[in-house]
């Protein structure tokens, strides 16, 4: 009978610290998104790939490509976790590492939005101002009508990037807030 009773605490012992365990520590999901738009060529349809890696928030890389119809890998940005943390808005509390770790994820989950997606990356009316570092891209790209593409690196920070069809690159086209 004394067995059996300190079996049967053992067994609750046991299962009171795996509950506890759980409560602790965070979920970890890696993000990995794939999906196809026309970016370097309105003809073809390029991959966009997002990726985020790291089981601490510290840690955290968001791996951001883009690969071209062809197989061509014409995009490539490792944006760091701790970078993005330390770069938003001073109101949102992100003092502990499971709100870091939420926050680097919903970035990741919504960096592929809809509206991130510029079709054309620079429409007829627009014009140039400060904020455009390459004002012969920005008046090929009204031109052209290939699309374009943003994405946040911080709170106040964002890029917007097309393809250069001169020079064969991936060039940001427009930075601002």
């Amino acid at each position: 009978m004394k067995k059996l009773f300190y079996g049967l605490a053992y067994c609750i012992i046991l299962l009171a610290s795996c509950q506890t365990e759980k409560k602790d520590s965070l979920e970890f999901k890696n993000v990995n998104q794939v999906l196809t738009k026309s970016f370097s060529n309105l003809n073809t349809l390029d991959t966009f790939k997002i990726e985020l890696t790291g089981r601490k928030a510290a840690d955290i890389v968001l791996h951001f490509t883009i690969v071209s119809a062809a197989g061509r890998e014409i995009f490539a940005e490792n944006l760091k976790g701790k970078d993005l943390v330390n770069n938003t808005d001073p109101n949102i509390d992100l003092s502990k590492e499971k709100d870091q770790f939420i926050y680097l994820k919903t970035i990741a989950n919504d960096f592929f939005a809809e509206d991130n997606f510029l079709e054309p990356a620079v429409m007829p009316e627009d014009k140039a101002d400060n904020n455009a570092p390459d004002k012969e891209l920005y008046e090929d790209l009204k031109k052209s009508g290939l699309n374009g593409f943003k994405y946040r690196l911080g709170k106040e920070t964002n890029l917007y990037i097309a393809w250069d069809d001169k020079e064969k690159k991936v060039k940001v086209y427009y930075k601002c807030c």
